[in-house]
């Protein structure tokens, strides 16, 4: 299957600290595919470095078979490619609809489309009675649901999610992995960034696993988290 995305042995070293060492996988169009690890593992770097806030100081990134790595955050997202943050922070003094409109406008350049387009994306959410919300006065479900938003009104073909779940309700967390589950069928690849482990069985087909800065394993995801390695690195022994 050809990949969307595709990392060719990719490295990124601070001074002498190595944090990732030539990790490769790829991610297929309509896939959501997990990257797990410990904290510290270096998955938040390698997100970085995907989309384009951090340039690898080896290896090779391709979205629909073009480099990327290297490439300015705006334009990697120009190109289909966007990611979410864990510590959502929206523009402050402005509105649910404003914040997504910000984000409409790299799609679309004029205001009044933009709007249109933001208003469409709030309204798939669930979220356009919030449109006139001050951003600031929103819960953390209703937060991640925004960031999600700000995302999706740039209309991408791969969505990078950074631990969407963490700080919600078991009902807010099975809602929000509802959402997910839509997302190929929108012709939208995820990555998800998760430690909860039912959550990364339940919603991924294939998921690799980074431990210092180096892929442990990577196939489906029965076969990776049933693998003895990842179980000791990463999940803990059973007679631990």
């Amino acid at each position: 299957m050809t990949g969307l995305l595709e990392l060719r042995k990719v490295g990124k070293a601070f001074g002498g600290l190595k944090a990732l060492n030539e990790v490769s996988f790829s991610v297929a169009p309509g896939e959501i595919f997990a990257i797990i690890g410990p904290n510290g593992a270096g998955k938040t770097t390698l997100f970085n470095c995907i989309a384009g806030a951090l340039r690898p100081t080896q290896g090779e990134i391709l979205f629909q078979g073009q480099r990327i790595d290297g490439r300015p955050p705006h334009e990697i997202c120009a190109r289909g490619l966007v990611r979410t943050f864990q510590i959502v922070k929206p523009f402050r003094g402005m509105t649910v609809l404003e914040n997504v409109k910000v984000a409409a406008f790299a799609r679309h350049a004029r205001p009044r489309d933009a709007e249109a387009a933001a208003r469409r994306v709030l309204v798939h959410l669930g979220m356009e009675a919030f449109a006139g919300t001050d951003a600031d006065e929103l819960n953390v479900a209703q937060m991640r649901r925004l960031e999600i938003a700000r995302a999706l009104a740039t209309e991408p073909k791969l969505l990078l999610l950074d631990e969407m779940l963490a700080g919600l309700t078991p009902a807010e967390a099975q809602a929000m992995c509802d959402l997910i589950r839509e997302l190929p069928r929108q012709g939208i690849a995820v990555i998800v960034v998760e430690h909860s482990v039912p959550v990364v069985r339940s919603l991924c087909e294939r998921a690799v696993v980074i431990t210092f800065g180096e892929v442990l394993a990577e196939g489906s995801t029965a076969e990776v988290i049933a693998d003895p390695r990842v179980q000791e690195a990463y999940l803990g022994r059973a007679d631990a």
